[in-house]
């Protein structure tokens, strides 16, 4: 295929698809621009061979295979660069079996099937199932801490709150507005904010976060939207968590797990 229908075939998917590989990869290597890297090289790969699309798979399928066939032989979990959640996260990851991460991002954000995971990453079913069990143990079990929920919707905002406090985590507080999110911030700093993007008196989940992060960057955000492009988009620092609504129990409880993990210090069970 000439250059020109490469280059205009990828443009399709890229429309499509780019914004969930990217919460993928930001996801997978705990930090934004080491994620989009791993993005943009995937890219770069499909622009020279394009014969993964060839195989019968579903486009979604096909670019995450591609990404994984780049990222499971650079040797990314070793790199030591970065600073802060960035290495804490690397330091963690270290420790973790092989490809839990993988599976339990693929199963429970990006809503493939074990098949589809299996395909992707090249492995048996059987293990696909084995690796989703240990990377749910190991999450859920490592660390406990306060979460912040900003969410105008009271019976989102109970289901929320239910499914965090059985996992073992303090509610700080529920915001439905700005305001409410940074006053309770002010009384109690928490180890994790959930947050929705659209809240009860127009105003934004994302301005109240970005506030809140000019004096505690080093907090992690889950953010829980029925529009994840508008987060997705590349133009400013984004989160690494991004749950669409509807979500399931299974995906906050994911998430939720992995941004207490990787953002974890040693002082947080205090």
């Amino acid at each position: 295929m000439p250059t020109s229908q490469k280059e205009q075939f990828l443009s399709v998917i890229v429309a499509d698809l780019l914004p969930f590989l990217r919460r993928y990869a930001r996801a997978l290597s705990g930090n934004q621009s080491t994620g989009d890297r791993y993005a943009a090289a995937t890219l770069e790969a499909l622009l020279t061979d394009r014969s993964v699309f060839d195989e019968g798979h579903s486009h979604k399928v096909a670019l995450f295979k591609s990404f994984h066939a780049i990222w499971s032989t650079s040797g990314a979990l070793t790199e030591s660069t970065d600073s802060g959640i960035s290495a804490r996260a690397q330091r963690h990851l270290s420790r973790l079996a092989p490809n839990t991460r993988e599976v339990l991002l693929l199963r429970t954000i990006e809503e493939f099937t074990e098949d589809e995971i299996a395909e992707i990453m090249g492995v048996e079913k059987s293990e696909v199932t084995e690796l989703y069990r240990i990377a749910l143990r190991d999450m859920e079990d490592s660390i406990a801490g306060r979460v912040l929920i900003i969410e105008d919707e009271a019976i989102i905002a109970l289901d929320l709150q239910s499914i965090v406090a059985d996992m073992g985590h303090r509610i700080t507080g529920v915001a439905p507005t700005h305001k409410a999110a940074t006053a309770l911030f002010g009384k109690e700093r928490p180890d994790l904010i959930l947050s929705d993007i659209q809240l009860a008196d127009g105003s934004s989940g994302i301005e109240a976060v970005n506030e809140i992060l000019k004096s505690a960057a080093d907090v992690p955000v889950i953010f829980i939207t029925a529009f994840p492009e508008r987060l997705l988009t590349g133009d400013r620092p984004e989160p690494a968590f991004v749950i669409t609504k509807p979500y399931t129990e299974e995906q906050v409880r994911s998430a939720v797990s992995q941004a207490m993990f990787f953002a974890s210090t040693e002082t947080l069970r205090a």
